[in-house]
């Protein structure tokens, strides 16, 4: 207890195990407490991954939420925020993407029924080749506002929720809503993004939709992003077109007579989010000025090497031959005869001394 006490100089009853003294060398460690703190941590750290990890579920739960409590003429703001919502999950599925791939996109549990797929794509690409994507066919000559070197074009289909986010009073839908929209790729953990405005410049953008019903007139409705609404006439092959990304399906009029009487809809065509066309042409790529400079300057480089080595051989053989001519000046300078019509040089005779041999008796 004295030691509990020299631990603790406060009443003993909080102490709950928290510390005791060490017999060996009398310090105080913890006790107890040490593995409920831990577990604790434990504990907290795991729930806040979960709740960050399902932040989006419990985002998109709220939007639906909210779209269901709105009346059709405020749907406009739950719509950004599908959008937006959509666009995240879109950017979660590009995993190191490959250019012009489609890639389907996985949505939660409670956004089931929606069809959404993502394709990356540089944007010198869709002005000049166009792409094919599900019902949508871009041609070439598609431009993107702002310009973005390389773009994401996210495809919706609502489904069944198509009517709980779009609709028109008079009218019934009688096919799917459809959305193509375009973001910038330059960096794919981006969330909620400006969309891009793509506009087409030479040929319209076409969508088909399924059949209707026998003896339905469909109409082609269009719903832009800053809230307006284009009504046009179908093909007969329920064909629409445009000129600028947004969401599209066919609708016909209602067949319930209206609670006050009104005179019949006639279609309307609000304008579509104002786009001013770049008068500039597009940016070209420079791959090919890239590659022509390094095929240059590889052979301005081989060239230099063998005029180099070609110089170095010329340089050391007249160096020896330098070499040559200094050592024979400095040698002695032969005689010179004449052989034939020619002089040639010759060392003068010499002949031994005779010695009698008398001379080597002593």
């Amino acid at each position: 207890m004295e030691d509990l006490k020299s631990c603790f100089p406060g009443d003993l009853s909080s102490i709950h195990h928290s510390r005791v003294r060490n017999p060996n060398d009398g310090s105080c460690r913890y006790g107890h407490n040490r593995l409920r703190v831990a577990l604790f941590s434990i504990l907290i750290t795991v729930f806040y991954l979960c709740r960050f990890a399902s932040g989006s579920e419990y985002k998109v739960k709220d939007e639906v939420g909210s779209a269901k409590a709105l009346g059709s003429g405020s749907l406009n703001g739950s719509r950004r925020s599908l959008d937006g919502i959509l666009q995240e999950y879109a950017f979660k599925a590009l995993i190191r993407p490959r250019t012009g791939v489609t890639y389907p996109v996985p949505l939660p549990s409670n956004l089931s029924g929606m069809k959404v797929e993502a394709v990356r794509l540089r944007s010198g690409s869709l002005w000049n080749r166009g792409i094919a994507y599900n019902e949508f066919r871009i041609l070439p000559g598609v431009l993107e506002q702002p310009y973005a070197q390389r773009l994401v074009l996210v495809y919706q289909n609502l489904g069944n929720w198509s009517s709980l986010y779009y609709n028109k009073p008079g009218f019934d839908l009688v096919a799917p809503i459809l959305g193509i929209l375009a973001y910038d790729a330059s960096n794919l953990s981006a969330i909620n993004l400006q969309e891009l405005q793509l506009m087409a410049t030479k040929q319209p953008i076409s969508i088909q939709f399924p059949e209707v019903r026998q003896g339905l007139t469909p109409i082609c409705i269009s719903f832009y992003s800053n809230g307006s609404v284009s009504l046009s006439n179908a093909s007969l092959s329920n064909v629409c077109s445009t000129n600028y990304q947004g969401h599209f399906s066919l609708i016909v009029k209602s067949a319930a007579p209206s609670p006050a009487p009104t005179p019949a809809p006639v279609p309307e065509s609000m304008s579509p989010p104002a786009l001013v066309p770049v008068p500039t042409k597009k940016k070209k790529s420079n791959t090919w000025k890239i590659v022509l400079g390094i095929v240059l300057g590889s052979v301005a480089l081989i060239v230099s090497l063998v005029l180099l080595g070609f110089g170095m051989v010329k340089y050391r053989q007249t160096a020896k031959i330098a070499r040559m001519e200094h050592q024979a000046d400095q040698g002695e300078a032969l005689q010179t005869t004449s052989v034939g019509s020619s002089r040639a040089p010759a060392a003068g005779g010499t002949r031994t001394q005779p010695m009698l041999e008398n001379e080597y008796v002593a």
